[in-house]
């Protein structure tokens, strides 16, 4: 792993206990959920969701997946899609380069990035698509809202057999503005600190 990304996930862990209580609960039910997927044959297939699969879901996607390499959890595979495809947007990336993940841009309207977390890791291939989008799993997943909006506008998501919704302020609220990087930042802290909660729990041997 480069050693920008694990001083920036050391400072996440340590900031647990900044998590609220209210949502801590909501981590726990997904962690319970991975645990209990984890007893079964196959892997664990977690989707997760937003408007125009942008910027908060891959956020989680990229982060949750780091987490489950960082704490050894072998049989879970992560994935990201939207209510409508747009592009991974550049300040998000921006957000993650920044955390320390080295990240390959091969151009076009919807650029398929390459993300790594070390120099020898296998690289995550993000870009915007539908959450049913053939990449994506079709049946035994679950199904996490990264923003109110789809949780709204999707309430059947096809094929999930899990469903929870963890929405983020959108920090695209932001664009445009001198607090932009900042916003960006704290946004990609927030779900880095929240996708290594429930991996943590997910590791633990005691209940989640």
């Amino acid at each position: 792993m480069f050693k920008v990304l694990e001083t920036y996930i050391e400072k996440v862990i340590q900031g647990f206990n900044e998590i609220p209580p209210s949502r801590t609960a909501k981590l726990r039910e997904v962690a319970r959920y991975i645990k209990e997927e984890a007893r079964k044959p196959g892997s664990v297939k977690l989707n997760f969701i937003c408007t125009h699969n942008s910027r908060r879901s891959h956020l989680a996607q990229i982060w949750t997946s780091t987490a489950a390499d960082y704490y050894g959890i072998r049989n879970l595979e992560t994935f990201s899609g939207g209510t409508e495809a747009t592009a991974f947007n550049p300040r998000a990336v921006a957000a993650i380069e920044r955390a320390g993940f080295q990240v390959e841009n091969p151009g076009g309207e919807n650029p398929k990035y390459k993300v790594r977390s070390g120099k020898n890791s296998k690289p995550m291939t993000c870009f915007s698509k539908t959450f049913d989008d053939p990449s994506n799993p079709s049946k035994d997943f679950a199904a996490i809202m990264t923003c109110s909006d789809a949780d709204q506008n999707c309430p059947f998501i096809p094929g999930a057999t899990f469903r929870a919704s963890l929405p983020y302020r959108d920090p695209k609220e932001s664009d445009g503005t001198a607090q932009e990087a900042q916003i960006y930042d704290e946004r990609c802290q927030q779900i880095a600190a929240e996708m290594f909660y429930i991996m943590s729990q997910v590791n633990s041997d005691g209940k989640s």
